[in-house]
C-alpha cells in the first residue's frame, strides 16, 4: 500500500516510529512533513498528505500534530477527503469498517509514539463494510459534491 505521511513538530517523534514501521511492513511511504528542529505549520503537511490521497497518488494518509484536531481539519477541506482523529486501534478499525476514513489523525501530545503504532496498524487493516454505511457516506460525498457546498 502507498501511504502519504505527514506531521508538525509536535508530531516528529510519532512520524519518524510510523514511517520505519510502516517500511517495514512492506508500505510504500512518501514522507509529505517538514523538516525537524523547525517549526512546522500543520496545515502544510494535511493539505500535501490530503491532495495525494484525493488524487489517488497515495492509497491512505496518516497524520500527526498535537492534538490531532488541526491537522483533521485542514485535511478535511479536500474534496474527496474522509479524515478521523483516532485515539484506539478500536476506534481506527471502526472508521475504516464504517466511514470509508483515508486519512488517519493521530495526537502527538495524547499518544506516545508507540501508542500509535497499533492504532495505525489498525487503520490500514480495516476495510470499508459498504452496506448501510456506503449510504452515508454517499450522502456525505453527495454533499461535498453538491453546487451548495460552501454556501
Amino acid at each position: 500500500m502507498k501511504i502519504a505521511i505527514g506531521s508538525d513538530h509536535r508530531g516528529l517523534a510519532h512520524r519518524a516510529l510510523l514511517k520505519e514501521r510502516l517500511q517495514a511492513a512492506g508500505h510504500q511511504v512518501e514522507d509529505c512533513g517538514g523538516p525537524a528542529g523547525a517549526p512546522i505549520d500543520y496545515p502544510e503537511p494535511a493539505l500535501a498528505v490530503a491532495t495525494r490521497v484525493a488524487a489517488g497518488r497515495a492509497d491512505a494518509g496518516v497524520l500527526i500534530c498535537g492534538s490531532g484536531i488541526g491537522v483533521s481539519i485542514a485535511a478535511n477541506k479536500v474534496r474527496g477527503v474522509r479524515a478521523a482523529l483516532c485515539f484506539t486501534a478500536a476506534q481506527a478499525d471502526g472508521t475504516r469498517r464504517h466511514n470509508d476514513a483515508n486519512v488517519l489523525c493521530l495526537s502527538g501530545d495524547a499518544l506516545a509514539p508507540e501508542a500509535a503504532w497499533p492504532v495505525a496498524e489498525a487503520f490500514l487493516a480495516g476495510r470499508f463494510e459498504g452496506g448501510r454505511h456506503a449510504g452515508r457516506v454517499g450522502m456525505i460525498t453527495g454533499y461535498e459534491n453538491s453546487p451548495r457546498t460552501g454556501e
